[in-house]
C-alpha cells in the first residue's frame, strides 16, 4: 500500500505554487450572504476545492466519496470541461478529512446535485480568475484569449500555462456563484460515456479496496461480538489466549473484546478461543418474526403528518378500496465484509476506511476515545460492496479501539461473514396501509396512506452512541433516540407522498423509535417499501377499474417529466405490442426518487412456474431522467445495479431471527440474487442538457419491486402484498387462489 497522503507529500509531489495548504475551513456565513450553488454554500473559499499545480495539472478536492456510483469520474469530467483542461490533467482527492471540504455524508443521491454542482461553479470561477490573470500578464482583453489543455493563448501567439499564472493568494477568495457556465454545445466531456479511472485496476485485480490493502509490519485484529443485542459479558478467561502463537494483545473494555495478532489466522483463532471461553448474560427481547407486522401495528409510535390535503367539495366516494403492504428487515449484505486500518502514533490516529461519512465518523470516534478532534484523521478508501450505513463505521471504530492498545502499529480489522450478517444495521421493517375513495369511473377522490416504520437513520453523525462497540465499553455511551428528521420524503416517509395528483391526499407516518433489531440507512431508506405499496395499489386500482395500468397512471400524473419517464419505458418495453403467454406477465411502476431527484420507470416481464412458485424475470426495461447527464454509462450502471439489487430484495431477502438473536448468519440463511438470475436490462436515458443534475443511485429500487409484484399478479391473478416473493410464498398464494376458485 502507498503511504498515506499528507499535505507535505501533496506539496512535494505536485510542486504547488504559493497557495494556501491549510485544512479547508467552512466560511462563517452572515445572514445576508447570498446562497451559493450546491455545497459551495457551506464551503465558499475556492482553494478548498481547486488547486493549480506547477506542472499544469489541476487538483480537485471533494468531500463526497466513491462507492461504485461513479461520482469521482463525473466531477472529473465536469472540472475538465469548465477549466478547459484534458480529463487526464485533473487529479481528484476525496474523503480525506485533513484535505477536502466537509460535504457531509455521501448518501441520498445528493452527490450530483450538491457536489457536482459545486464543482462546476467553482471550476468555472477559477477559470475566470485564471483568464483575468492571463489578460493582465499578456496585455490583451480576456475576450481575445483562447485556452486549451490549461494553456492560454493570445492572438499574437504568446501563451501562458495555468501553472504560470497563480501567484500570491489568487484562490484565497470566496466564490460568487455568478460566473457563467459553459453551454452544452461547448462540452468535451460532459454527456460523454467516460470509463471510470478505477475500473482497470479493479479488473486487473489491483489491491485498491480496503479489504485487500496491506501495510508493512501491519498487525491483524478481530473482535468478539456478544451473542445478541443487550448481552453483557460476565467472565472472560484470557491467560491461555495470551500465550497463543502470534498474539500481541487481548483487549477487554467492559463487554467489548478484541485481540491483536501478527497474522490474520492467528487473530481469528484467538478470537474463536475467547468466544468459547466467554460467558454472557443474554436477554430474550426480540418479537416473534411471524408476528412482526402485528408488532409494527401495535408498537408505540409518534404520529407525523407527512401530508394533509383534504378534499373540498365534490361528490362523495362511491367505492372504497384498501390494502396493506409489508417489507421485512433486509440486509446490506455487502459482498466484502467491512474493514478498516488504524494507526495510533505520536498521539495521532489515522484511520483508512470505506465509511460514507468520514467527517461525522471522525467526530464520533474522537468522542468515543475522548481525543481532540484534530488528532483524528480519516481517509476514505474504496470498499467492496459498500453502500448505505453498513458496518464500515463500526469497523473504523473497532480498529481504532484496538490500535490505541498497540501504539506504533498499523492494525487491520475485518469482520467475519457471521459478524457482518448478524450485527450490521438493517433496513427497517415497514407496514404501509392505503385506502382510496373512488368515483364511479374508478378515479381516486381521496387517498390515505399510513406508514408504520422503525428508524432509518442511526449513522454516527458525530455521536459515539451510534457506534456498536461504544455501547459495550466499561463506560458505555448511550445510543441517541433516533428521529425521522429531514421533513417529508426524508426517512420512513421517503416517497410516501405519491407524485400523482389526487383531490384528497393524506399521508401519516407512525414513527416507531424502538429498535428490536439494529437498523439504519439502507439503500433508499423508506422509498423502497413506500413505492412498492403505492405502485402496487395503483395497479390494483387500475385493474379494479378495468383500465390499462399505464393509462390509469397517466390520468393522475401531471408532471410532464414523470409522464415522459413512464411512456418511454413502456415504449421501449413494447407495452402496447406485448403478447400474453401462459405463465408470463408484465408489470409497470414509476417514481421520482424523494420527489426531488431522478425520475425512473420500470417495466418487467416475468415467468411464474405454477408447480414450484419460482419467479423468473425474463427481461427488464427502465427509463431514467437524471436531468443533465454527465456520464451516460455511469447513469445506466446505477439504474441497472439498483434494479438488480431490488430484484434480489423483492424475490429473496429477509432477515430471520428468534427471541434472542439474528439467525441469518451466512449466504445460505440470507440468499441474494445470483448472476444467472439477473435478466437482460435495457436502460433508456432521457437527457436534458442545461437542466440541474439529479441524483440517480437510488432511483430504480422502488419502481422495480412494484413492477415485479405487478407482473407476478398479471401472470397469476394473485396479488402479493408481503415481501419477499419467495417460491414458498408464491406457491402458497397460488394454492389459496386455486382453492378459492374451486370453492
Amino acid at each position: 500500500m502507498n503511504a498515506p497522503m499528507t499535505r507535505r507529500r501533496l506539496l512535494q509531489a505536485a510542486g504547488f505554487l504559493s497557495l494556501s495548504f491549510g485544512i479547508p475551513l467552512e466560511t462563517a456565513l452572515s445572514q445576508q450572504a447570498a446562497r451559493l450553488p450546491g455545497d459551495l454554500n457551506s464551503t465558499r473559499v475556492l482553494r478548498a476545492w481547486l488547486r493549480i499545480e506547477s506542472d499544469n495539472r489541476v487538483t480537485l478536492l471533494v468531500g463526497k466519496v466513491e462507492l461504485g456510483q461513479g461520482i469521482l469520474t463525473a466531477v472529473q469530467q465536469i472540472c475538465a470541461d469548465e477549466m478547459d483542461v484534458d480529463f487526464e490533467q485533473v487529479q481528484v482527492i476525496s474523503g480525506d478529512t485533513a484535505l477536502v471540504p466537509n460535504e457531509g455524508v455521501t448518501a441520498g443521491s445528493f452527490s450530483m446535485p450538491n457536489c457536482a454542482t459545486a464543482v462546476r461553479h467553482a471550476s468555472a470561477e477559477v477559470r475566470a480568475i485564471l483568464m483575468g490573470l492571463a489578460a493582465d500578464k499578456l496585455g490583451q482583453p480576456v475576450a481575445t484569449l483562447k485556452v486549451a489543455q490549461g494553456v492560454v493563448q493570445a492572438p499574437g501567439g504568446a501563451q501562458l500555462r495555468y501553472g504560470d499564472l497563480l501567484i500570491g493568494q489568487a484562490l484565497e477568495r470566496e466564490a460568487t456563484g455568478q460566473v457563467p457556465l459553459k453551454p452544452a454545445s461547448e462540452h468535451r466531456y460532459i454527456g460523454r460515456a467516460m470509463q471510470r479511472p478505477d475500473i482497470r485496476d479493479k479488473v486487473m485485480g489491483k489491491a485498491i479496496f480496503v479489504q485487500e490493502m496491506r501495510v508493512p509490519g501491519m498487525l491483524h485484529a478481530q473482535v468478539v461480538r456478544p451473542p445478541t443485542y443487550g448481552a453483557r459479558l460476565l467472565t472472560l478467561p484470557t491467560a491461555a489466549v495470551e500465550r497463543m502463537k502470534g498474539v500481541v494483545k487481548v483487549v477487554r473494555n467492559g463487554s467489548f473484546v478484541g485481540v491483536v495478532a501478527e497474522r490474520i489466522e492467528q487473530a481469528q483463532a484467538a478470537a474463536q478461543a475467547l468466544a468459547r471461553g466467554a460467558t454472557w448474560d443474554v436477554p430474550k427481547a426480540l418479537p416473534r418474526q411471524a408476528e412482526l407486522a402485528s408488532w409494527l401495528r401495535q408498537a408505540p409510535s409518534r404520529l407525523i403528518a407527512t401530508k394533509r390535503q383534504p378534499r373540498t367539495g365534490g361528490e362523495p366516494s362511491s367505492k372504497t378500496l384498501k390494502a396493506s403492504y409489508f417489507r421485512p428487515y433486509q440486509m446490506h449484505a455487502s459482498i466484502g465484509t467491512s474493514a478498516a486500518i488504524a494507526t495510533w502514533q505520536a498521539g495521532e490516529l489515522l484511520i483508512q476506511t470505506h465509511s460514507q461519512s468520514v467527517f461525522e465518523t471522525r467526530q464520533a470516534i474522537a468522542s468515543m476515545l475522548r481525543m481532540p478532534l484534530d488528532k483524528v484523521r480519516l481517509q476514505h478508501v474504496q470498499g467492496s460492496g459498500c453502500y448505505g450505513h453498513n458496518m464500515a463505521d463500526d469497523a473504523a471504530a473497532d480498529a481504532a479501539l484496538l490500535a490505541v492498545a498497540v501504539p506504533g502499529h498499523a492494525v487491520k480489522l475485518q469482520y467475519t461473514r457471521e459478524q457482518e450478517h448478524r450485527w450490521e444495521p438493517y433496513g427497517s421493517a415497514m407496514l404501509v396501509d392505503i385506502e382510496a375513495g373512488l368515483d364511479s369511473q374508478g378515479n381516486v377522490l381521496d387517498w390515505d396512506l399510513q406508514i408504520r416504520s422503525t428508524p432509518h437513520g442511526t449513522r454516527p453523525q458525530g455521536m459515539p452512541g451510534n457506534l456498536q462497540s461504544a455501547l459495550y465499553l466499561e463506560q458505555p455511551f448511550q445510543q441517541p433516540v433516533p428521529d425521522n428528521a429531514g421533513g417529508p420524503n426524508y426517512a420512513a416517509d421517503r416517497n410516501g407522498i405519491a407524485l400523482y395528483d389526487f383531490p384528497g391526499h393524506q399521508v401519516l407516518t407512525h414513527f416507531i423509535t424502538q429498535m428490536p433489531l439494529r437498523v439504519s440507512s439502507h439503500r433508499g431508506l423508506g422509498a423502497y417499501a413506500n413505492v412498492f405499496a403505492i405502485e402496487s395499489f395503483m395497479d390494483e386500482l387500475a385493474h379494479a377499474a378495468g383500465v390499462d395500468p399505464l393509462t390509469y397512471r397517466l390520468r393522475f400524473l401531471k408532471d410532464p417529466r414523470g409522464r415522459d419517464a413512464l411512456t418511454e419505458a413502456a415504449k421501449a418495453f413494447g407495452w402496447d405490442r406485448w403478447q400474453r403467454r401462459p405463465g408470463h406477465g408484465r408489470g409497470l411502476a414509476f417514481a421520482r426518487y424523494k420527489n426531488i431527484a431522478g425520475y425512473c420507470a420500470v417495466a418487467l416481464e416475468v415467468e411464474v412456474n405454477p408447480a414450484s412458485g419460482h419467479v423468473r424475470v425474463v427481461r427488464a426495461v427502465a427509463s431514467a431522467d437524471s436531468g443533465h447527464v454527465v456520464n451516460p454509462d455511469g447513469v445506466s450502471n446505477q439504474i441497472e445495479g439498483g434494479l438488480i439489487q431490488s430484484l434480489s430484495w423483492t424475490l429473496k431477502e429477509q432477515v430471520h431471527f428468534d427471541e434472542t438473536q439474528v439467525l441469518s448468519n451466512d449466504w445460505a440463511s440470507y440468499p441474494i440474487l445470483g448472476f444467472s438470475e439477473a435478466p437482460p436490462i435495457e436502460v433508456v436515458l432521457i437527457n436534458r442538457p442545461g437542466a440541474p443534475f439529479l441524483g440517480t443511485g437510488e432511483a430504480s429500487q422502488g419502481p422495480t419491486g412494484a413492477a415485479l409484484a405487478n407482473a407476478v399478479f398479471d401472470a397469476t391473478g394473485v396479488r402479493f402484498r408481503e415481501l419477499p416473493l419467495t417460491p414458498q410464498r408464491v406457491l402458497e398464494g397460488l394454492k389459496q387462489h386455486r382453492s378459492s376458485r374451486n370453492a
